[in-house]
């Protein structure tokens, strides 16, 4: 079997070095490098969204959380295909791809500067991206690599630094046509290794209808400290207004179910198709990938439980040592035979790799384009760009060390949250309202970003308490200690925040009669552009 994981993993490497040596080749300008050169088909277009959005942090730290949250969190998947790929591919996607392509945008930062004639908004957008992404990318290497510490008995550390090396060769010379043709491919290996999973559970545990009855028969060995905090069990959604229900509803659910609009990493997919045909014929394969991926992960979570029950007198999070992001490669290592281990290893590489990729994608974008070349006008960034993005990686790798375990799913939600409060009632009244001023566009994102931070450091208990900060300056672990503040999420909170400056702020400024006309003709190309 060792053999077979040899050979397994140099064919897998060997496969990820040829696309990115293609990838490479093709590469030759700015708009290659960081929008793969807008002619990108739909079926990798889509394979790279979904791959992108589908990381370890979904597989391992929410597939975790299902084991101790229970079946509730499968709202996250209506979600992800009603808002993650509907909403976001047909009416997001589209003028994206039109004003993008209009305004010659190569980031997502770039795009919005362009579209309200502000550098300001670029600098501190690429800033934002470079600053708040660590933790993200961190979240995504520790789920993989505690998935490689358990079940190959892997040290942690060793597989990090193994990880990041792999991702940054093809990231730093392929660029987004290399991390789209990887992710194409490992998207592929993803979706039959989650279906082969989902499949299995059911397999062993007698039929569908025999798991779920099982896991219901479960709930009074529901954790008693859950209980207290709202939760019913496995199969039932807790109890309206406990804490149990605003952490599942508004930071698991809400947090990443409607924060994946403004993602600056997937935006950017949407300006490098070159029709909206290209995205109406991704949203099915998006579709359908991002339900097979996400509805198993967390399916197979849950369910968890009712095989450690059965097989250990134990629940999952028992069976995981108390570590939530070690619950699905517990019952990886524990339930299916060696070699699927072995395959399902590949499934998770591609998980961490397609999505730690963009990341870091992302983070050299921010660094040599949004940052170096628009302040010093110098549009041969790409050596700058590679800096970034090493620097990106080894920033990444030095929290994965730090972080704290059972962070997989927390460090999600928090870039995920960020990014909304600062970026979504932008991005929409960028596309939709052609009234937005500069000065609307700059309120709406500096409040975003400030209330979600103050939330962060100060009021969610979470991670305040954690951090320590309003400890030290107020003597106690929260500002606000009554029911729901300390768990209300910080995007529920920040993003109304951030959509009334943005409105109120433009309702109190103007555009000038040429930023207008030119809003105007940006507009009528994002209509001529949804005849294409």
């Amino acid at each position: 079997m060792n053999y077979l994981l040899a050979v397994i993993i140099l064919i897998y490497i060997a496969m990820m070095v040829l696309v990115g040596y293609i990838a490479w080749k093709r590469t030759s300008s700015n708009e290659d490098y960081l929008v793969a050169g807008r002619k990108t088909s739909s079926f990798i277009m889509a394979l790279s969204y979904g791959a992108t959005f589908i990381s370890t942090a979904a597989i391992v730290g929410f597939g975790g959380l299902a084991g101790t949250n229970g079946m509730g969190i499968l709202w996250l998947v209506f979600l992800n295909i009603a808002v993650g790929i509907f909403i976001a591919f047909v009416f997001f996607g589209k003028p994206t791809r039109a004003i993008g392509k209009y305004l010659n945008a190569l980031t997502f930062p770039e795009f919005l500067s362009k579209r309200f004639n502000s550098k300001f908004i670029q600098y501190f957008s690429g800033l934002l991206i470079f600053c708040a992404m660590p933790v993200y990318a961190a979240s995504v290497l520790i789920g993989a690599a505690r998935f490689l510490e358990t079940t190959l008995s892997l040290e942690f550390q060793i597989a990090i630094i193994i990880l990041a090396v792999i991702i940054g060769f093809y990231v730093i010379f392929g660029g987004l046509r290399g991390v789209m043709y990887t992710d194409a491919l490992q998207g592929v290996i993803m979706f039959f290794g989650m279906l082969v999973l989902l499949i299995s559970i059911y397999w062993i545990l007698g039929g569908i209808t025999e798991a779920h009855t099982a896991l219901s028969n479960m709930a009074p060995l529901f954790p008693e400290t859950a209980k207290a905090t709202g939760a019913t069990g496995w199969t039932t959604f807790p109890q309206p207004g406990t804490v149990f229900w605003w952490n599942l509803v508004t930071s698991i659910i809400m947090g990443v179910g409607i924060g994946a609009i403004a993602q600056p990493q997937l935006a950017v997919r949407f300006m490098t198709v070159n029709s909206n045909k290209e995205l109406n014929r991704a949203v099915l394969i998006g579709g359908i990938f991002i339900f097979v991926a996400t509805f198993s992960a967390y399916v197979v979570g849950s369910l968890s439980n009712a095989y450690f029950y059965q097989t250990t007198g134990q629940i999952a999070i028992q069976a995981a040592g108390g570590n939530v992001d070690k619950i699905i490669p517990t019952f990886i290592s524990s339930a299916m035979p060696e070699w699927f281990t072995y395959v399902f290893t590949l499934t998770l590489l591609c998980a961490a790799m397609s999505t730690l990729s963009t990341q870091f994608h992302s983070q050299g974008s921010a660094i040599g384009h949004d940052l170096y070349a628009a302040f010093k006008k110098d549009k041969e960034s790409l050596s700058v760009t590679r800096i970034g993005i090493l620097i990106g990686i080894i920033l990444a790798v030095i929290l994965a060390f730090i972080l704290p375990g059972g962070v997989v799913a927390q460090g999600t939600t928090i870039f995920f949250g960020i990014c909304a409060a600062a970026f979504m009632p932008v991005y929409i009244c960028a596309l939709f309202w052609k009234r937005t001023t500069k000065q609307g566009a700059i309120a709406g994102i500096l409040s975003g970003t400030i209330t979600s931070l103050f939330c962060l450091l100060f009021t969610h208990q979470k991670e305040a308490a954690g951090i320590g900060i309003c400890k030290m300056l107020t003597g106690q672990a929260v500002l606000f200690t009554s029911m729901p503040w300390p768990y209300v999420d910080p995007m529920v909170i920040a993003l109304p925040i951030s959509f009334i400056f943005t409105i109120v702020v433009t309702l109190l400024t103007h555009n000038s009669k040429e930023e207008q006309e030119e809003i105007d003709k940006m507009f009528d190309a994002k209509v001529s552009g949804d005849a294409q």
